[in-house]
């Protein structure tokens, strides 16, 4: 088993087909599907089924992704931590975040990371479920993530960087815009703006009324993080965000109200367990210097 028909294999699942993946991989089609055959000769199992002109991994397939990722990755972290001792010149950095989370704290973490390291190319996955991003960073397909904790998936390191407080966003409109302080209670009858259920955010403001023994009146469900705010402004409903988009949005007009108790999250870096690349090294000891 060679590295270079690993790769094949998690090249044609990211690109979608043997074609695509000869094409980004700088081999020819004809190369790679002979590489993965002569691999799925020595495993004894297929790890594709052909299905008309389109390829789906087989259960095999499915077992064999995870652990490739990885493969690939620590071939990263070697090589990589060899270039180190030149100091940072190349390379890349893949982190995975919550939406909520990509602007406040990891824009100005990446800024500053990006001051240091010009060289490295940082990639930016946000996918919606908090679940995704531990997935994500045990399968290998990002080094670090940027998550609501705890999180307790075996292999993973975590380690907390803000506390979070969620707050109220009201139309100016609102006979409420005038509170110093609101209660999850005073929210019953509010049409409350929203994401979908099974997002981290949703899954906050759900717990928050749960807490409460109340459930939420939702007006609004949007899969564009960015019209919640301006669907706040047009009147449409409140909504509760974190406070740094929050703070962002008073500035266009809508009035932000503290919750009493006050309702938080805590966020973290999450990685894998064991050796990680210099470039991740450094994004680690950056983001600890920030809590200094």
């Amino acid at each position: 088993m060679e590295l270079r028909q690993i790769e094949y294999v998690v090249g044609v699942v990211d690109h979608g087909g043997f074609t695509h993946a000869a094409r980004a991989l700088h081999v020819t089609q004809p190369a790679l599907s002979e590489g993965i055959a002569r691999l799925e000769a020595e495993l004894g199992v297929p790890l594709f089924h052909r299905v008309g002109r389109r390829v789906v991994l087989s259960a095999a397939g499915a077992a064999f992704l995870e652990p490739a990722r990885q493969l690939l990755r620590d071939r990263t972290v070697l090589t990589t931590t060899i270039a180190a001792v030149t100091g940072l010149e190349a390379g890349t950095l893949d982190l995975v975040a919550l939406p909520t989370l990509a602007v406040d704290p990891l824009s100005s973490l990446v800024g500053a990371f990006r001051h240091a390291h010009p060289q490295i190319v940082v990639h930016i996955d946000q996918p919606e479920a908090a679940a995704a991003v531990a997935t994500r960073v045990r399968s290998g397909q990002s080094e670090i993530g940027l998550a609501e904790l705890p999180i307790g998936e075996p292999g993973l390191v975590s380690e907390q960087l803000v506390e979070q407080e969620l707050v109220v966003a009201l139309p100016p409109s609102s006979p409420l815009a005038g509170r110093r302080r609101l209660t999850i209670r005073d929210l019953t009858t509010v049409p409350l703006i929203t994401t979908a259920t099974g997002t981290s955010m949703r899954d906050l403001i759900d717990a928050a009324f749960a807490s409460e023994n109340l459930v939420p009146t939702i007006a609004v469900e949007s899969e564009q993080r960015e019209a919640i705010v301006a669907l706040v402004r047009a009147g449409a409903g409140a909504s509760i965000l974190p406070r740094p988009v929050a703070d962002a949005a008073r500035e266009s007009g809508v009035v932000t109200v503290a919750l009493s108790p006050p309702v938080r999250r805590s966020i973290g870096l999450v990685w894998r367990a064991g050796p990680v690349s210099p470039a991740a090294r450094a994004f680690i000891d950056l983001s600890r210097a920030t809590r200094t």
